[in-house]
């Protein structure tokens, strides 16, 4: 009897080892990791940087907790301030948490300007985490079943519909914030307008509200800048990251603007383990990392190469609806839905996931080199020709 909760549909493979961007089974047969963890291990597995980075903390300090100083926290929000043009940091462990931070701040905000039930327009096809109150923001009926009564105070609108977030605009005096993502990761690998952020930016100020960005997946370099908003020439006044932020090390963040770096004061929120020594070290070496190694520029170059050599291996597949991508993070969609080329790829020494049911997604890490990317696309390329022929 297994004495795990059955909670994960786990493929049956076991890895014992990683290295780059390749990860090992108990076997010893070699995989190509284009999935990084979902988007977490974006330097590839067992970084030296961040091994070392680890392994001196963690016969150093491991741990103290949020009631005295850390020092590697406050370096790791002056350097992620730095980067994002943001003013303070509050750190959590995951991206849910990072969220469930965000709500909490834009609900005080809103009790700040006298309105009792605040809401926030959060958007179709969406994904914010699965305590709660992000699941409540989460624009999808699937990770919701079962757990009404879900959490009031959502206001769903379609997602890349600007029309209807000023429709919201008009009828809703109680919308004290927008929470969105500016590529839909689990949503498909669906990539807005370009002006959508910077329209959702000016609806926002037109109106006082927050614009808060859940850029759990696209921060951190994978779209070919530090954070995804930074391709609309904008600042959120709200920004939450985790994923590969940590490279596998459980950290989360909510970041800020000047606007409302006060709403959150001493006894208002909190965490045991958030920002500890151990988490924001390992941080602070993948941030070293990503600048030292130019990865904001590899994940651009090289995302619109995988792109380019998909496009035409697949150019002459009718299935293939389209391929969307932003840097590194790329989504094939087919007209049915394809869930068993994960299993299919596993068997060929490459590991994917499909999202929305149709959408082949492709997260491979930022150090991802061209024969990496035309392993990647001979090997789906291949599956997909047979897969939709059968």
């Amino acid at each position: 009897m297994n004495s795990l909760m059955s909670t994960y549909a786990s493929l049956p493979i076991t890895f014992e080892r990683g290295e780059g961007a390749y990860l090992y089974d108990t076997e010893g047969k070699k995989y190509l990791d284009s999935l990084c963890g979902i988007a977490v291990t974006s330097l590839g597995h067992s970084h030296e940087g961040v091994a070392d980075a680890l392994c001196d903390q963690a016969r150093t300090l491991i741990h103290t907790s949020n009631i005295y100083h850390i020092a590697n926290q406050e370096k790791l929000a002056e350097k992620l301030c730095k980067l994002s043009g943001m003013s303070n940091v509050f750190f959590g462990n995951s991206g849910a948490e990072a969220n469930e931070a965000a709500i909490k701040l834009a609900r005080l905000y809103g009790k700040s300007r006298g309105i009792e039930t605040p809401n926030i327009i959060v958007m179709e096809g969406s994904f914010h985490g699965r305590t709660l109150a992000t699941l409540s923001a989460t624009g999808s009926r699937k990770v919701q079943a079962g757990f009404s009564p879900l959490l009031s105070g959502f206001v769903r609108v379609p997602y890349n519909d600007i029309a209807a977030v000023e429709s919201t605009a008009k009828h809703n005096a109680d919308v004290v914030a927008i929470l969105v993502e500016p590529v839909q990761g689990e949503g498909g690998v669906v990539v807005p307008d370009a002006d959508y952020i910077a329209n959702l930016r000016k609806i926002c100020d037109a109106n006082n509200w927050l614009l808060m960005l859940d850029e759990i997946q696209t921060g951190m370099c994978r779209t070919g800048e530090w954070f995804g908003f930074q391709h609309s020439n904008i600042k959120p006044d709200v920004m939450t990251l985790a994923k590969a932020l940590g490279n596998g090390v459980p950290i989360g963040a909510c970041l800020a603007a000047d606007k409302v770096r006060d709403v959150l004061k001493a006894g208002t929120h909190g965490s045991t383990f958030g920002g500890n020594p151990l988490s924001t070290r390992a941080a602070l070496a993948v941030v070293d990392a990503m600048e030292s190694g130019g990865l904001k520029k590899n994940a651009s170059e090289m995302g619109q190469y995988l792109h380019a050599q998909l496009a035409e291996t697949l150019s002459g597949v009718a299935a293939v609806k389209t391929i969307r991508s932003k840097g590194l993070m790329l989504g094939i969609v087919l007209d049915r839905d394809c869930g068993a080329l994960v299993g299919q790829a596993l068997e060929h020494g490459l590991l994917i996931n499909v999202t929305a049911g149709n959408v082949i997604r492709l997260l491979p890490p930022l150090t991802l080199t061209k024969d990496q990317a035309d392993e990647i696309t001979r090997i789906v390329g291949a599956l997909v020709s047979a897969f939709v022929q059968d």
